[in-house]
């Protein structure tokens, strides 16, 4: 909170104790003016404010925000979007007897692919088979041998 005080003449009504000023409660302090000497002679009153901004120096005030955006936009939409290219071509390319994981775990075989549904075997010796999105597909599972 700032506080002015304003010291009291005789004539004022202000109250003074001993010499000492009290502060003036809801008294605004007016604007500082400085005054300057034109050639001419005259003078000339300006209030003080500070100089404009460069353009550099705009850009370095706004870079604290660019940088958080491009941040947000690489963790939030980027990297999401990312995974999804990722998981389409994954599923894009399933063929008959891949082998795959489910997103509930189940562990299975391709046995057809279709548009909007994906036929698994489950069991080999009960022949239990189950259609599922190809969105619940998880991962291909590759045998790689060393």
């Amino acid at each position: 909170m700032n506080s002015i005080w304003i010291l009291a003449e005789a004539s004022s009504d202000v109250e003074t104790t001993q010499g000492q000023a009290i502060p003036l409660a809801g008294i605004e302090e007016a604007p500082a003016t400085s005054t300057n000497t034109v050639a001419d002679g005259s003078n000339t009153t300006q209030e003080d404010a500070p100089p404009p901004l460069t353009t550099m120096q705009k850009l370095t005030q706004y870079a604290p925000f660019v940088i958080i955006l491009i941040i947000m936009y690489l963790f939030i939409f980027r990297g999401p979007k990312k995974k999804q290219q990722q998981h389409a071509k994954m599923v894009n390319s399933l063929k008959k007897n891949d082998r795959v994981r489910t997103i509930g775990g189940i562990f299975a075989t391709v046995i057809d692919v279709r548009d909007k549904e994906v036929i698994l075997k489950i069991d080999e010796s009960n022949n239990t088979k189950m259609r599922v999105n190809p969105g619940a597909i998880a991962t291909v599972i590759t045998d790689e041998k060393d």
